[in-house]
Parts: structure tokens; C-alpha cells; sequence
């Protein structure tokens, strides 16, 4: 007789089944919960009421399911972050960190663990002149130059950005008593919250060397108000201001700021006359723009704008958060025209600062004409030069992006100046940046340089000292010369392109 076929059940509950069921299950219970856990990650919205939820991520936390070699604290519950965060990757083409994005942190060092070698000490020589009535050296450190749009990650994350500024910093009270003692003393920083993680990244590296250079031994500056590159990501509003400029208080590890500027002026402010294509500074966007006793007129909802990002600015100021107040841009007309509306009108008090770039160099000088206008008509304490090097105009070969490459016979009399720079020890960025400092050091100017290494630092105090101890009669201003008149015969010389 044949036996009887077993149950289902009997089956069903067979030991050796037991396993797959086990492995089966605990499969089935994890993919629900990485399903549950995938729905309610920051970059899904399922409600209106929360249209962008990757905004409530709170600063430190782990949005991953796994993150190796990285460890995250609550910011919240510590004061001086020493994690490394990178919840948040920043895009190469806007650089900038959005306002309500996971910030990264970078590690602030001990002090035991940063090199200190012979490449870390300054040369004998000269410290940098103090000019201008706020007291900032000849040279300013770009700090732009902590950026993804400049290097890579392995470079921010390296020593060489604290080992960078501690070098610019060092300065030697006994230089005077004798010259044979290193000292720089470069002791003034610019940044943004549009430059990625410059703040981030130049904060940890002064917080790490603060025994050394407590906060009253330098000035820092920065920018607010430009999150990206088109016009629609600049935000000037009261609200955003505040904010940005709390971040930046937060990211500096610092109670004040010595300046803040308004980015970039001339993609908020009303346009008077066409900007459609450059032409000479004199006449870029128009002469319309300034004087002709219209100096209190505010033109339209872009002027009135920047008067009411302004007077949050000033706010902070009587708060004890910034100490001096301005604004940067490129197109010459159009910032001395704010610097005159925000003087003509209340509450009647002039600007700090105007930075200006690329319009004191080889192939555009134009800010040596306009410093006085700033300082005297629209009553500015100090006037900046930034961008010696006219965005990398002044090298052996222009950026890709550069607003020159519009203009075909810029760039074949840069590649020109190049040419005539080929016997000349550091070619036409040493010329160019030399230039820069001889111009900006005679209209009582700092120029702000950027500065990414220890190599930099002590080629950019070479040049100055150089260019301090020269005349006209010098090897270095023939050459300027030279190259000068390279682009006055391409016809470019002072030739500005528009912005925006």
C-alpha cells in the first residue's frame, strides 16, 4: 500500500524550510523599510505644505543610508564643528552653497598637526604697507581661491589652505630692528557666500591658527546677496541679507565682520542706457548714468532695492555685526552711480567701501580715473582693486568662460602681451600683477589678489617688494609699457565688455 502524501502544512512548517523563510523575510522587511526610508528623503515632495523639503534637513545630518570615513554631529550641540560634512556637493557651475542647504565643514586642525617648515616662513624683507583711512595692507587676500571653481576637493581638504593664510598672516614686530626677518603680514581676507566654501573653508583655517592670530590681529570681508549666476539668483531682500550675513558670522567663526558688500550691484540695479555690448568704460552702459544733477534719482524697483538691502546693512552695522558697509561690480559708471544714490538719499551717509575688479590692470586702467570721482564726489572711504590679472586675462592663455572671448582681438593682444612677456622671469602674470600694485598703491588702493598656496604668497610679496623698490626708469616699468601700448594698438586698450 502506497503511503499517504504529506499535508501542505506538514510541508509548510518542514525544518528545513525554516531558513529560506528567515532569509526570505528579513529580504521582504528590508526592502519595505528602505522603500519608507527612500519616500521620506529630502529630495521627494509629497505635499504642497512642504514644496521643498531638502530645506528642514537640519546642518550635520546624515542623509545617506551609509557614509564611509565621515563622522556627523549636530552642529547644534557642539560650538566648534571638527566633523567633516558633505551632505550638500557643490555644482562646479554656480559654485555657491545654497542659503537653506546641509553646509559642508571642513576640519579645523590642532595646531600640533599643521607643518611648519622652512617653505612657511616669509622671506626677509619688507612688510606690507597699511593704506587708506580703514587700514587694510596694499595686499588683500582673495579668498575666492577656496572654491571648487579653483581646485579640486583633496586641495581644500589638505593643510595647504590653513598653511596658506598662516603664512600671509605672519608678520614680525621686530622688522624694524632688523630687515633680516621674515614678515608679511597680508592680514585681511575676502570672501563670499557666492565663492562655494570659501567661508567655510577660510574660517576653519583662522580658527584653527587663533592662538597664534587671535580675531583682532586681521580684518575679513564679505559679500552677500549673490547665490548663483543669472540674474534671478540674487536675492537683495532685507530678510536674505540678515541671513546670509548671520552665515557668514556662523562660517568665519567671528562676532563681526570688518565689511560686507552687496555682490555685484550692476545685475540688480536699474540699466540706464544700453549694455547690449561693451565698448570703453567711459561709455559703458551709457554716460546717463552719472551726474547731471541727478544724483538722488532712484530709476525704478531695482534701485530701490539696493537702497533697502543697504539699509539692512547699516542696521547691522549699529548692531555691532559689521563694521563698514559697500558694494562691488564691475561696470565703472554704474557704481558710482549707486555710490551717489546712496549717498543723495537717507539716510544721507556714504558708502565704506566700492571694490571694483578688473579695471586697474594692462589692459584696462580705467579705475585710476574713477577712484577720485568715488572718494571725493560720492564721498567713499575706500576704493579696492581686485583682479590684477583681469579674470585670468593675464595669463598665458584666458579661461574658456572669459567675457573676452567675445571680443576676438582682446584675446589676440593678450596672446600678444603674452609674446612680448617671453624673456621675463614669471611672464605676463608677474607683469600684469606687478602693474597692479604700482597703480593701486599710487590711488592709496589695496589689491585684492587670490592666493591658494605658499608658492603664491611668497611670489605675490616678491612682486610687491619689487615693484616698491622701482622707478620709471626700471627694467619692470619698460616692460609695462610695453605691453600697454601692446593693446592700445589693437585698439582695446580700456575697452570694458558689459555686465550683465
Amino acid at each position: 500500500m502506497p503511503p499517504k502524501p504529506k499535508s501542505f502544512m506538514k510541508n509548510w512548517y518542514a525544518v528545513e524550510a525554516i531558513p529560506i523563510y528567515a532569509v526570505v523575510g528579513v529580504a521582504c522587511a528590508g526592502a519595505g523599510w528602505y522603500l519608507v526610508r527612500l519616500a521620506k528623503g529630502p529630495h521627494v515632495v509629497w505635499t504642497k505644505n512642504n514644496p521643498q523639503p531638502w530645506n528642514s534637513v537640519e546642518q550635520g545630518d546624515n542623509i545617506k543610508m551609509m557614509s564611509v570615513n565621515q563622522k556627523f554631529e549636530k552642529r547644534r550641540n557642539v560650538k566648534s564643528p571638527i566633523s567633516i560634512v558633505h551632505s550638500y556637493t557643490p555644482r562646479l557651475s554656480t559654485m555657491v552653497v545654497p542659503l537653506g542647504a546641509p553646509q559642508p565643514i571642513y576640519v579645523i586642525p590642532s595646531v600640533d598637526e599643521i607643518p611648519d617648515e622652512e617653505e612657511d616662513q616669509p622671506k626677509p624683507g619688507r612688510p606690507l604697507a597699511i593704506l587708506g583711512p580703514l587700514e587694510f595692507p596694499a595686499l588683500h587676500f582673495g579668498a575666492a581661491s577656496f572654491s571648487h571653481q579653483y581646485n579640486n576637493e583633496d586641495h581644500l581638504a589638505s593643510f595647504t589652505p590653513v598653511r596658506t593664510v598662516r603664512l600671509a598672516l605672519r608678520l614680525s614686530l621686530s622688522h624694524a630692528l632688523s630687515p633680516d626677518i621674515g614678515s608679511y603680514g597680508i592680514r585681511s581676507f575676502d570672501t563670499s557666500a557666492y565663492y562655494g566654501p570659501s567661508e567655510i573653508v577660510l574660517g576653519a583655517a583662522l580658527k584653527a591658527i587663533e592662538k597664534e592670530f587671535p580675531r583682532s590681529s586681521y580684518k575679513v570681508t564679505t559679500k552677500c546677496g549673490r547665490y548663483g549666476l543669472t540674474p534671478a539668483d540674487f536675492d537683495y531682500s532685507p530678510a536674505t541679507i540678515r541671513a546670509s550675513v548671520n552665515r557668514s558670522l556662523e562660517r568665519l567663526h567671528t562676532s563681526y565682520l570688518d565689511a560686507v558688500y552687496l555682490h555685484d550691484v550692476e545685475f540688480v540695479c536699474d540699466a540706464i542706457g544700453s549694455s547690449d555690448s561693451g565698448g570703453n568704460a567711459a561709455g559703458l552702459n551709457g554716460s546717463k548714468e552719472v551726474g547731471g544733477g541727478q544724483e538722488a534719482t532712484v530709476r525704478g524697483d531695482g534701485d530701490r532695492v539696493i537702497l533697502d538691502a543697504i539699509s539692512e546693512l547699516w542696521k547691522m552695522k549699529e548692531e555691532g555685526l559689521i563694521r563698514s558697509v559697500g558694494i562691488t561690480g564691475y561696470p565703472l559708471p554704474t557704481l558710482l552711480r549707486i555710490a551717489l544714490m546712496v549717498l543723495h538719499n537717507p539716510p544721507f551717509k556714504p558708502l565704506d567701501l566700492v571694490m571694483s575688479y578688473s579695471n586697474l590692470n594692462l589692459q584696462n586702467a580705467t579705475l585710476a580715473s574713477y577712484a577720485p570721482l568715488l572718494k571725493q564726489g560720492a564721498e567713499v572711504t575706500q576704493v579696492f582693486n581686485a583682479s590684477p590679472l583681469n579674470m585670468g586675462l593675464l595669463t598665458s592663455m584666458a579661461p574658456a568662460w572669459h567675457p573676452a572671448r567675445a571680443v576676438p582681438s582682446i584675446i589676440n593682444a593678450a596672446q600678444n602681451a603674452v609674446a612680448h612677456c617671453d624673456g621675463w622671469q614669471g611672464g605676463l602674470p608677474n607683469l600684469a600683477l606687478g602693474y597692479s600694485m604700482r597703480h593701486s598703491m599710487a590711488g592709496d588702493m589695496p589689491v585684492a589678489v587670490g592666493l591658494s598656496s605658499m608658492k603664491e604668497v611668497h611670489e605675490s610679496i616678491k612682486v610687491w617688494r619689487a615693484v616698491l623698490e622701482d622707478d620709471d626708469n626700471s627694467a619692470r616699468a619698460h616692460k609695462e609699457r610695453e605691453v600697454v601700448k601692446v593693446f592700445e594698438e589693437a585698439g582695446v586698450k580700456d575697452y570694458c565688455w558689459s555686465s550683465p
